[in-house]
């Protein structure tokens, strides 16, 4: 039998989320490094596996999928032995979680990825900087992280939905969050710091999915320490030619 394949590039968030529940749930798989830098996902051989030419992506025997939430759901539904948790088998309980999934697209992912992207990583794939977009997607992301506190973190709930252990929800949308690690500290500190619950359910996620969690985020880290130490030195799976820029406090 043919070994599930498994196509990311680290710096993607939901390339992250992929490979930690593979690894949380001892899923037998072949990480197959996709470069976005490098526009491998433009390859003719890439497009054969997701003609949308986006990572991740999965091929388990004949079988190709691409989006991250249908990945995670056909992993939990196909490989024996991941815990109810992930994905109950309950259906009601199952549709609270398709429904913070179908949310986050729109909402907590458009808002994040675009003010990292169009503050810090826009140079890397040979764009400027938008301070403007910037500026619209953080306002996005601050009523989208001010939902999910007021609306699925209710009380002293440690994961959404007032679990006591942590969905592919949860796992989706903290890698999600964790991107905002490529920001500014003072930024990424007026962003978060307002948003205790936040903070902790990501701590919560962390404890939960380490030491993978960890592992997994350690070239987000990489990139950020070099982002912020010397700018022009980034590069492969780092940041190529983006000048460091600080976002104004008001952004």
């Amino acid at each position: 039998m043919m070994k599930l394949k498994v196509y990311t590039d680290r710096m993607s968030q939901p390339s992250r989320a992929i490979i930690i529940f593979c690894k949380m749930n001892r899923i037998d798989f072949e990480e197959v490094r996709i470069d976005l830098a490098k526009a491998q996902q433009r390859s003719p051989e890439f497009q054969e596996i997701n003609p949308m030419r986006q990572v991740p992506a999965i091929v388990d025997g004949r079988f190709k999928l691409f989006e991250s939430h249908a990945i995670l759901r056909y992993l939990v539904c196909t490989f024996p032995g991941v815990p109810d948790n992930w994905y109950p088998a309950d259906v009601s309980n199952r549709a609270r979680i398709e429904a913070i999934l179908d949310w986050h697209h729109s909402n907590l992912r458009r808002g994040s990825a675009s003010l990292v992207f169009n503050s810090v990583l826009a140079p890397k794939f040979g764009l400027p900087l938008n301070l403007e977009a910037a500026k619209e997607a953080e306002k996005i992301l601050d009523s989208s992280i001010s939902k999910i506190e007021g609306i699925w973190l209710k009380g002293n709930s440690k994961f959404l939905l007032g679990n006591f252990q942590p969905s592919i929800a949860d796992l989706s949308l903290v890698c999600e969050i964790m991107q905002l690690e490529l920001l500014d500290k003072k930024d990424r500190e007026r962003i978060l710091n307002p948003h205790k619950k936040i903070l902790q359910w990501i701590e919560n996620v962390k404890v939960a999915t380490n030491p993978h969690f960890e592992e997994v985020h350690a070239v987000l880290y990489k990139v950020r320490a070099k982002l912020h130490s010397n700018p022009s030195s980034i590069s492969g799976e780092s940041i190529k030619s983006g000048p460091k820029v600080k976002l104004s406090p008001k952004l």
